[in-house]
């Protein structure tokens, strides 16, 4: 894999809008807050454009990423917001020119689309953390701010990957599994499969995280990632936040639990595997880097990067 260059204090940040649009006050804030950091910014065309529920045409998203590895003033990325629009630009990122400019590329949620296909097409090292407007505005979290400067700064880094205080991480599955970790949005990487741009396990790290879906949802994705054997080729699994994944149709009273789903499709596929790890639609936030070599040990409950995500 290839390690983008690690960021310092006075770079220039690029921030695009792969997926949906927001507020133009939400622009401006996201241009300031990145200044009060500590860096130069320079804003994405996408971030002021609006096309229904996306942030741009197609092309002008997409151009705009490319843009930003092509830019030698810009040093790394970060996305905006999500929402959704991601997997209709996949096709038109240049993969060959993102492997030859390597540079820290940060978002979660539909940003897990970028993720997948940038990470197997362009083998860079990603980061699966905050962005701008939907994490930032306001008070950025200490813990969040840490975690996600701890592996794109330059500096020493802490390897092991803790929770929040009073956030313990558990063992569902014992055993231990070493790998790259890859994943991020459950329903993005259900979106993947069948497609050229479908997620790659073999030999990896499964990380999975979702937000505002009911277990039966969950269960149908899960399912659908295990009949296609995706589940099977992890060599272990990371289970993330899973924000607001309660049942709410009244047809469903008597629904299974999340916990109860989980129980019936992960557990017995008898891989290493850790719940709770505070990394998705949450706050704080744990930033984990796409790509890097990971060791997952079941029996002691802990996380441990094997390399430096950046250079």
């Amino acid at each position: 894999m290839i390690k983008p260059k690690a960021l310092k204090f006075g770079d220039t940040i690029g921030v695009v809008a792969p997926a949906s649009p927001t507020l133009e006050e939400n622009v401006e804030k996201a241009h300031k807050k990145l200044k009060d950091l500590g860096f130069k910014v320079k804003m994405g065309k996408s971030c002021y454009e609006k096309y229904g529920y996306l942030a741009g045409t197609d092309s002008l998203r997409a151009e705009d990423i490319n843009h930003m590895f092509r830019d030698e003033e810009v040093d790394g990325i970060i996305c905006l917001r999500g929402g959704y629009g991601t997997p209709r630009i996949l096709e038109l990122l240049d993969y060959d020119l993102i492997k030859k400019h390597p540079k820290v590329f940060i978002g979660y949620s539909d940003i897990t689309a970028l993720h997948i296909a940038i990470t197997r097409f362009s083998r860079l090292i990603t980061f699966h953390g905050p962005m701008v407007a939907s994490d930032m505005l306001g008070d950025f979290n200490q813990f969040s701010k840490k975690s996600l400067f701890n592996f794109i700064m330059e500096g020493e880094y802490l390897r092991n990957i803790k929770n929040p205080p009073g956030e313990e991480l558990k063992t569902m599955n014992p055993g231990i599994a070493e790998g790259s970790i890859i994943g991020g949005n459950l329903s993005l990487i259900a979106d993947t499969l069948g497609t050229p741009y479908e997620i790659d396990l073999k030999g990896k790290i499964l990380f999975i995280e979702e937000v505002g879906e009911e277990p039966y949802q969950i269960d149908r994705m899960l399912t659908q990632l295990r009949l296609a054997g995706k589940l099977k080729e992890a060599e272990g699994i990371i289970l993330g936040d899973f924000n607001n994944c309660v049942a709410k149709s009244s047809e469903y009273d008597d629904s299974l639990t999340l916990e109860q789903v989980l129980e019936d499709i992960i557990k017995p596929m008898n891989k290493p595997t850790l719940f709770n790890l505070k990394a998705g639609h949450c706050e704080p936030v744990i930033t984990l880097p796409f790509g890097a070599r990971a060791r997952l040990d079941g029996h002691k409950g802990e996380l441990t990067l094997l390399e430096r995500p950046v250079y």
